[in-house]
């Protein structure tokens, strides 16, 4: 079996339970890939006793892995996505970061999590995409996101007024200092701390909402993720600015953006038992009241 793996740091905190997951799974009989700037950055520290290969970036592992292993929180697990793109290789997230909605397995259940795993003891939990289009595309063939698309300001002065369309038909000028286009799965990112809601991750919708928006009685709406978005900026500013998940690139303010559900999807493994709404009752501290 083979197991890609992708981390971005090796600190105090993570360094024992990154020994003991290529432990286990060098014990399990795995073969292991590992990203070449992860490995720099932990080989001086992380025994490994068989041999290993190496991937970089986008470019294609010359054997399709059965599972993409990300190391980190959810910003770790965004970066993994740009890595296994329409692959839909499995994702296993090991949660060695603050929060982690997306990277659901703890590093105090590495050990039962791998044996769970190759006992095929798990589910895919199937995770919708955003896709972006323009005819000026910076992000080339990684445009997609998992959280949401953000189009927000390019300085710290004036609002900026978002012209959008669901369908071709007109919805809203937002005055705002942007607007957040989210899936399911990034209602718990950008678009909660905004005051958006939170939804199912098989809700099959987008979330769309405005950034400190100039007019009070604006307030996110959901529609589903068979429509398209269009959106044109107007702003005193020549260029905005479009994040994907936590990447970002400058466009000019004449660009159209088109925004629809991306073709195929991300499969994230979970094990039973694990399901969203018990991940909310404990990452958002639900229910932590004595009368309970």
């Amino acid at each position: 079996m083979l197991i890609a793996i992708y981390g971005k740091s090796l600190n105090n905190y993570n360094a024992n339970p990154i020994q003991r997951l290529i432990a286990k799974l060098e014990e399990a009989g795995a073969e292991l890939c590992v990203h070449e700037d992860f490995y720099t950055i932990i080989k001086e520290k992380i025994k490994f006793t068989s041999i290993i290969s190496f991937f970089k970036d986008e470019k294609v592992l010359l054997k399709r892995p059965n599972f993409f292993c990300s190391i980190g929180g959810d910003g770790t697990m965004l970066k993994t996505i740009t890595l296994v793109g329409a692959s839909e290789v499995p994702i296993i997230g090991i949660n060695t970061g603050r929060l982690g909605f997306l990277s659901g397995i703890s590093i105090q259940d590495i050990e039962p999590a791998i044996d769970k795993i190759f006992a095929g003891d798990f589910d895919l939990d199937k995770r919708s995409l955003v896709r972006l289009e323009s005819v000026n595309n910076p992000y080339l063939k990684s445009n997609f996101a998992l959280n949401e698309i953000t189009i927000h300001k390019n300085d710290n002065t004036t609002m900026m007024t978002i012209h959008a369309w669901v369908n071709g038909e007109f919805l809203n000028a937002y005055w705002a200092d942007g607007l957040i286009i989210s899936t399911p799965t990034g209602s718990t990112a950008y678009s909660l701390s905004c005051g958006g809601p939170l939804v199912m991750p098989d809700s099959a919708n987008f979330i769309i909402t405005p950034i400190s928006p100039h007019n009070l009685n604006v307030r996110p709406i959901i529609i589903s993720d068979k429509d398209v978005v269009t959106l044109k900026v107007e702003a005193r500013n020549k260029n905005f600015l479009v994040t994907l998940d936590s990447r970002q690139e400058v466009f000019d303010a004449d660009e159209e953006l088109t925004i629809l559900r991306e073709k195929f999807e991300i499969n994230l493994v979970r094990l039973k038992g694990n399901d969203f709404m018990s991940t909310l009752r404990q990452k958002l501290m639900w229910g932590i009241d004595k009368r309970n």
